[in-house]
């Protein structure tokens, strides 16, 4: 008997003894995987593990540190079985953990990932080891589910039906969890079955990351690299006919007080349809879909000359949302589906008095009908097809357009794929007689091929891509190319990536803020690990790190922007750090700029600038109920002053939820006539859950730059899996006024039911 099987004895008896023996027997080490069978008597949800079907399956046990050390067992015990029937894979877990020692943020569903106590599994069921599926539960039985791609990125904007059961007692917790078949995609064989999985868990206040088989700490535990075989005594039953209805009911009123527009009822329904064309080939169709979204963006300081990315949150993109929207580099993507049914320009209105005005806002595009084909051929090839359909908005002059995306993927070597994108919209024009015609002068095509390689110990990651656009216009070059190459050890990590856009790349279902460039930004991090036990105890790690980027604009590749920096940094318990940077820059204005973005007096064009800043930041122990962040930086902008603070306050009231407040100033001095700036961006935010099916938010956002100040107040109750009620009101305000004399620009309250109807 190991040393940690005679404490498990002395501390939980002879059935825990017996657990470990038989875990040991049956599992063997993780290394070998994990074999399954088909559970021999029904399964009844409830965090108790008394059916005799778990005793006939192998356990995972002896898990490994992730963090803050990876060479050792875990500290906190984990006993992990699985099984299947004819409906759902179920997975049990015994963890052992004082009940005192919990911590549960929130009770909301899709909780955040680190801040928590979670038992957590993902799975990869082609084998890939870059796409799969992640499921974590709270000791309080509140529910994640996100889908991974490129081997650890999770989308937890995913949602689909599961189901868990928690038991609590004082030295452990136990979950049943249950996932049906028709929520997962895989392929079915009578051959060889296997998939990959690994189990992980984090227990904040002990401090600890484990997996049941070990994860390098350089990288996160939910990694698909490290997940081991998970082989079928059967195979994993068909999931029969898989069809899913999301059928919506949306009523609302807005009134626009700033422009004195009578107030707008609407009432709208639609939805969308998920059908297994098989088990791992989804078809989503939509029709007359609602993209108005129930979650706000969370507003940014813009002091750069080009657009900000803001994510999607619409649930129609979201499933294999990596193998449209991530071909590419972050700052050149050929596909970007927020462009799909959201615009910004002039519309024309009718006052209350009569008048007619023209109003510059954002505003939602119809969206007729829309079709997604996705997911896996087999376990080499992935496929991707898409079209949506918009319609015209007469106040804005705007036509009708087409949607389509082509994509293509092929698995090579262990872990790399290579793939092909194609997306083309075509724009519509009005015919003369009251309709509309494709207009052959007005499309815009993107044709590219990318690779991506991970290696098998993912200690090597790189891209090479190819994207090229085509318009009726001038397609000279018209072209983005890229290559990536990281390497990540266990105290260094090195990357260098190198990027070009032509000057005529145009992607305008894309997201490309930049265009006529070469840049390259090589950059490292060195990490040291204490060794002595003092300090290991008190110092999880520190390191040095230096990051550069040169841009080069055409056509003469002359140098127009340059960052050098230089930092280090110290890691504490309780994921506290404390860091130190300084960076200087070089801008050579190629167009007129105004460093502030407030409408002020503009740099001239061909002027250039270096300016160095000094940036210290330091976040408090997040295992405690109050942490924090504060940033300040000081330096140079352009040809003035800048200076920033930020503070992040965040009181944890378990389990209830969390209040925070995120507040930041940034000053910037720049000489006469230009424009000076103190600019706040104000965060109070507050999310309440009342039960797992209740919640209740309000967030805030003061904004003196936007000169706007977003009320966001949201009531969700989920009354069913995946089906909800929503109720939201929204508030607009002049910044500049709100504190005196609050002036209203708009505000809407919406009412919102979406139900989930599996046939």
């Amino acid at each position: 008997m190991t040393d940690r099987a005679r404490v498990w004895a002395s501390r939980k008896g002879l059935t825990v003894l017996f657990w470990c023996v038989f875990s040991s027997l049956a599992a063997g080490q993780a290394s070998e995987g994990l074999d399954i069978r088909s559970a021999a008597t029904p399964i009844r949800l409830d965090g108790v593990l008394d059916e005799a079907a778990w005793e006939n399956t192998g356990v995972a046990t002896d898990f490994y540190q992730n963090f803050p050390f990876d060479t050792s067992y875990a500290e906190l015990d984990t006993e992990v079985r699985v099984t299947f029937d004819e409906t759902a894979l179920y997975i049990g877990a015994v963890i052992y953990q004082s009940q005192e020692d919990y911590i549960v943020t929130s009770l909301r569903r899709d909780f955040e990932l680190g801040p928590s106590d979670e038992f957590a599994v993902n799975i990869d069921p082609f084998q890939d080891k870059i796409n799969g599926f992640h499921f974590a539960v709270t000791p309080l039985n509140v529910r994640r589910e996100g889908l991974i791609d490129n081997g650890n990125s999770i989308s937890t904007d995913w949602d689909n039906k599961w189901y868990a059961e928690v038991s609590n007692h004082p030295e452990y917790w136990v979950v049943e969890m249950a996932i049906p078949f028709k929520t997962l995609r895989y392929k079915r064989s009578e051959g060889d079955n296997q998939w990959r999985i690994n189990f992980s868990r984090i227990s904040v206040k002990q401090n600890e990351r484990s997996t049941w088989n070990p994860v390098p700490r350089q990288f996160g535990i939910n990694n698909l690299a490290f997940t081991l075989p998970m082989r079928w005594a059967t195979p994993p039953p068909s999931p029969g006919l898989n069809v899913s209805l999301i059928p919506y009911a949306i009523a609302g009123v807005e009134r626009d007080e700033e422009f004195r527009l009578p107030a707008e009822r609407n009432f709208n329904a639609g939805g969308d349809a998920k059908i297994a064309i098989t088990p791992s080939l989804n078809l989503d169709l939509t029709f007359n879909p609602d993209f108005s979204q129930v979650e706000v963006d969370q507003q940014l300081t813009n002091l750069s000359r080009f657009e900000l990315f803001f994510p999607e949150r619409r649930q129609f993109f979201l499933e294999n949302e990596d193998l449209f929207g991530k071909f590419g580099f972050p700052s050149s993507r050929p596909f970007f589906s927020r462009r799909i049914g959201l615009a910004q320009g002039t519309l024309r209105r009718t006052t209350t008095g009569g008048d007619e005005i023209e109003v510059q806002r954002s505003f939602n595009v119809p969206i007729l009908a829309g079709a997604r084909l996705s997911g896996k051929l087999d376990n080499n090839w992935r496929v991707g097809l898409l079209n949506m359909q918009t319609g015209s908005v007469s106040d804005a002059d705007l036509a009708p357009a087409n949607y389509s995306v082509g994509v293509l993927q092929r698995k090579v070597f262990d872990r790399s794929f290579v793939g092909a994108i194609f997306t083309n919209k075509v724009n519509y024009r009005p015919d003369g007689a009251g309709g509309y015609e494709v207009d052959p002068d007005a499309f815009n095509r993107v044709a590219g091929l990318e690779y991506n390689l991970f290696s098998k110990d993912n200690k090597w990651e790189a891209e090479a891509f190819y994207h090229r656009s085509f318009t009726s216009d001038n397609n000279v070059d018209a072209q983005a190319a890229a290559l990536f190459v990281g390497h990540y050890l266990r105290n260094w990590r090195i990357f260098f990536p190198t990027h070009y856009i032509g000057r005529n790349h145009e992607a305008e279902m894309g997201f490309v803020p930049r265009r006529g460039f070469l840049s390259t930004s090589p950059g490292i991090t060195h990490l040291i690990f204490p060794k002595k036990k003092w300090w290991a105890e008190r110092v999880i790690a520190f390191g040095l790190s230096a990051r550069t980027e040169f841009i080069f604009n055409q056509p003469d590749y002359q140098l127009t922007d340059r960052e050098l920096s230089a930092g280090a940094f110290v890691e504490f318990p309780g994921q506290s750090e404390l860091s130190l940077d300084y960076t200087e820059n070089y801008t050579f204005l190629f167009f007129p700029f105004d460093p502030t973005n407030t409408g002020g007096v503009e740099l001239p064009e061909g002027t250039d600038y270096t300016y160095p800043t000094l940036n210290l930041s330091y976040s408090s122990d997040v295992r405690k109920d109050f942490y924090y962040g504060v940033e300040g930086s000081y330096g140079r902008y352009f040809n003035g002053d800048f200076s920033r603070l930020r503070f992040q306050l965040n009181y944890r009231w378990q389990p209830l939820g969390i209040l925070a407040l995120d507040a930041t100033y940034t000053d910037i001095q720049l000489p006469s006539p230009y424009n000076d700036a103190g600019i706040w961006l104000v965060g109070p935010r507050a999310e309440l859950s009342f039960s797992r099916s209740v919640f209740f938010s309000v967030f805030l956002q003061y904004n003196t730059q936007a000169d706007n100040v977003n009320i966001n107040t949201r009531l969700q109750w989920r009354f069913k899996p995946v089906s909800d009620i929503f109720l939201v009101y929204t508030d607009n305000y002049f910044s500049d006024q709100f504190l005196a004399n609050p002036r209203g620009k708009n505000r809407a309250i919406v009412l919102k039911a979406t139900y989930w109807l599996n046939l």
